[in-house]
C-alpha cells in the first residue's frame, strides 16, 4: 500500500489527490492502466509534485496536445510500459453559424454540462470563431453528446466525433524580453512581462485572474524566482528565466511570454 497519510500532507487538492492515490493502487494490484479524469492544472502540477517521490508507479499525462491545460493521466506499474497512446481521449466538433451570436468558452462549456455530465469528464475546448468549436472528451461521452448537445445559446449545432488529428491547434506566439526591476514583486515582472500599467496588474492580481505555477495568488508583493510560471486568465502565459543581479543592486529578469 502507498503512504497515503504523508502523501496527502499539505496538499491543497486532497479530494482530487486521494482519488488519484486510490487508482495507483488499483493499477499496482491489477496490473492494468488506470485511467484518471481530466484534470485541471493546479491538480496536475500537485499530482506531479506529490508522486515523483515514489517509485511504485510511473503516470503519463494527455490531453489530445502538447499545450492542454486539462490533461487525463494514466498510472500504471513502474515495471510496465506506459505512454501518451494509452490515454484515452475523444473528439467532438460542435458546429453551427455563429456569426450573428457569437460564443465563448463559458456558453459551449455550459452547453455542454447542461446535458447533465460533470466538468471532470471534458477537457479542453477550442473556440473556432463563427464555425463552433472542437471538444476533447472521455471516449464514453461520445455517443451521449452527440446526440444530447442540440443548441449553445441561441444557435442549432450538430455535435459529432471527429479524428483527433483534425484537432484545429494554433501555436503559442513566443516573445524573448528582458527586465530589469528593483524587486522580484510579482507586480513588477508580471506588469513589465504583458506590458500592462502596474496598476492594472494589481487590478488582476487582486481580482483573483493571477496564477504562479497554476496557484492563485492575490498578493501583489509575492516574491517570484526563476522557472516561475505566470498566468492570467486570457492574457496568456508569462515564464521567469534566468535572473542577475546588476551592479546598481537590481535586478535583470529574462521573460518568455506565451500569447
Amino acid at each position: 500500500m502507498l503512504p497515503r497519510e504523508e502523501l496527502l500532507k499539505g496538499v491543497e487538492n486532497r479530494d482530487t489527490i486521494a482519488r488519484v492515490i486510490d487508482q495507483a493502487e488499483q493499477a499496482i494490484k491489477t496490473w492494468e492502466v488506470v485511467l484518471t479524469d481530466f484534470l485541471s492544472p493546479p491538480e496536475l502540477a500537485e499530482i506531479e509534485r506529490v508522486f515523483k517521490r515514489l517509485t511504485e508507479v510511473h503516470l503519463v499525462a494527455w490531453g489530445g496536445y502538447p499545450q492542454a491545460e486539462r490533461q487525463r493521466i494514466a498510472i500504471a506499474r513502474a515495471d510496465l510500459p506506459l505512454d501518451q497512446s494509452q490515454v484515452a481521449i475523444s473528439v467532438l466538433e460542435v458546429a453551427g453559424n455563429f456569426l450573428f451570436d457569437t460564443a465563448t468558452h463559458r456558453d459551449f462549456l455550459g452547453a455542454m454540462l447542461g446535458t447533465g455530465i460533470v466538468r471532470e469528464k471534458t477537457g479542453d475546448i477550442i473556440i473556432l470563431g463563427e464555425r463552433g468549436a472542437q471538444v476533447i472528451v472521455v471516449p464514453e461521452l461520445v455517443e451521449f453528446l452527440s446526440m444530447s448537445l442540440k443548441q449553445v445559446r441561441s444557435v442549432p449545432v450538430k455535435t459529432q466525433a471527429i479524428d483527433i488529428s483534425e484537432l484545429k491547434i494554433r501555436e503559442p506566439k513566443k516573445k524573448e524580453l528582458t527586465t530589469v526591476e528593483a524587486s522580484l514583486r510579482l507586480d513588477a515582472i508580471a506588469s513589465a512581462g504583458f506590458g500592462m500599467s502596474r496598476s492594472k496588474m494589481v487590478e488582476l492580481i487582486d481580482g483573483g485572474d493571477v496564477r504562479v505555477n497554476w496557484k492563485d495568488v492575490t498578493q501583489a508583493s509575492y516574491q517570484l524566482k526563476s522557472g516561475d510560471l505566470i498566468a492570467i486568465r486570457s492574457k496568456g502565459r508569462l515564464q521567469v528565466g534566468e535572473i542577475a543581479v546588476t551592479k546598481k543592486e537590481r535586478y535583470r529578469i529574462q521573460l518568455t511570454r506565451y500569447s
